[in-house]
C-alpha cells in the first residue's frame, strides 16, 4: 500500500474515532439543572407536564421544582439567588422588577386571565353595579384580576371592600357567609361551580395576560440557551395539554402536581390557554394600572423583558 493511501486510511480512521467520541461526550454530558420556585397550581401545568413527559430531560436540561406556600415565597427565592426561575402572576412581576429585583421575564405562560367574580346561587349580585358596599374576598389587590374587577366597580360608582383571602379560604369565607362574594382562579373557580356557585361578569378578565415565566439576571447571563431549552420543552408540553386539556393523563398529571381534585381539573382546564408569546400591550396596561394605584413609580417598559428572548417571545 503506498504511503499516501496509508496516510490518507489513518486520517480517516482517526477523524471517525474523534467524531464519535465527540457523539458519545454530547450524549453524556451533565444536564444543565434549573432551579424553579414553584407555588402549586394548575396555571402552571406546563412546568409538571414538561417534566413529566421527558420533554426538559430530552434536551438536556434537569429542573429541580421547589415547593414554596406561595409566589411571593417564589420571587423571594429568585432574588436571594436559591432559585433560578419562577411562575407568577405578571403584576407582582412587574413590581418586583419596578423595584429593582433583578428579573426579567422570558415567556408568557397563559391567557387571557382566568379568575372570575363567584357568588353564591341565590345572591343579588349579577353585575358589577350590585357590587357598592359589598365584601368581596380576592388574593390581594395588586392581582390583575382585583386590580380589573376593583377599576370596572369605582367606574360604576359601586365601590367594594376588599378581603385579602387566597383560593381555597376565600371559598371558605364564602360558604361561611363572611363575604359576599369572591374573585378566584383555576381551579378554586371551578370547585366553587361545581357547588353550585355562579360566575359573575366573567368576560372583565378575558383581555388580561395571565401568569409569565421569570428568570433571575444573573442566571439568564450566563445560561440563556438552557433557559431557551426549558421555553422549547413548555412550547411541547403546551401543545399536548392543548390537544386535549381534560385527557386522563393530563389531569393525572395536574392532580399528582397540585393536590386539586380531578372533578374541577377536568371541569376547568379548558379555560387555560396555555402559549409562549409575551402580551407585550397588556402587560404594559397592567404596569400603567400600578403606577396609578401608587404600586409602583413608573412603568418599566421593555426593561420587564430579558433581551436573550427579544424576537422569540416578545418583540416579534
Amino acid at each position: 500500500m503506498k504511503k499516501s493511501t496509508i496516510a490518507t486510511t489513518i486520517a480517516g480512521v482517526a477523524m471517525a474515532a474523534l467524531t464519535s467520541a465527540t457523539t458519545v461526550c454530547a450524549q453524556t454530558a451533565a444536564p444543565t439543572k434549573i432551579v424553579v420556585a414553584d407555588a402549586k397550581t394548575t396555571h402552571h401545568l406546563n412546568l409538571y407536564v414538561a417534566k413529566e413527559k421527558g420533554f426538559l430531560a430530552k434536551r438536556g436540561i434537569e429542573v429541580e421544582i421547589v415547593d414554596v406556600k406561595d409566589l411571593s415565597a417564589a420571587r423571594d427565592l429568585v432574588v436571594s439567588g436559591k432559585a433560578d426561575v419562577y411562575w407568577a402572576c405578571p403584576t407582582a412581576v412587574i413590581a418586583a422588577i419596578a423595584n429593582g429585583a433583578p428579573i426579567r421575564i422570558i415567556s408568557q405562560v397563559k391567557a387571557p386571565c382566568t379568575s372570575v367574580l363567584v357568588v353564591p346561587a341565590t345572591s343579588p349580585i349579577k353585575d358589577i353595579t350590585d357590587l357598592k358596599g359589598k365584601r368581596v374576598a380576592g388574593i390581594s389587590p395588586t392581582c390583575e384580576a382585583v386590580i380589573t374587577y376593583t377599576r370596572a366597580a369605582k367606574a360604576a360608582n359601586s365601590a367594594f371592600t376588599l378581603e385579602k383571602l387566597a383560593g381555597g379560604p376565600a371559598i371558605a369565607a364564602l360558604e361561611a357567609s363572611a363575604v359576599d362574594a369572591a374573585i378566584l382562579e383555576e381551579p378554586q373557580a371551578s370547585i366553587a361551580e361545581l357547588k353550585g356557585y355562579h360566575f359573575v361578569r366573567a368576560d372583565l378578565a378575558a383581555g388580561i395576560p395571565c401568569r409569565t415565566i421569570n428568570a433571575r439576571t444573573g442566571f439568564l447571563q450566563s445560561n440563556a440557551a438552557a433557559l431557551k431549552a426549558l421555553i422549547e420543552a413548555v412550547e411541547e408540553a403546551n401543545a399536548l395539554i392543548l390537544k386535549d386539556q381534560a385527557a386522563e393523563e393530563i389531569v393525572t398529571i395536574a392532580a399528582k402536581y397540585t393536590g386539586a381534585p380531578a372533578a374541577a381539573i377536568k371541569h376547568g382546564n379548558h379555560r387555560l390557554l396555555f402559549q409562549t408569546t409575551i402580551k407585550e400591550e397588556g402587560l404594559s396596561l397592567l404596569a400603567d394600572a400600578l403606577v396609578a394605584n401608587g404600586d409602583i413609580k413608573e412603568n418599566p417598559g421593555k426593561k420587564l423583558y430579558a433581551d436573550a428572548f427579544k424576537g422569540i417571545t416578545w418583540g416579534k
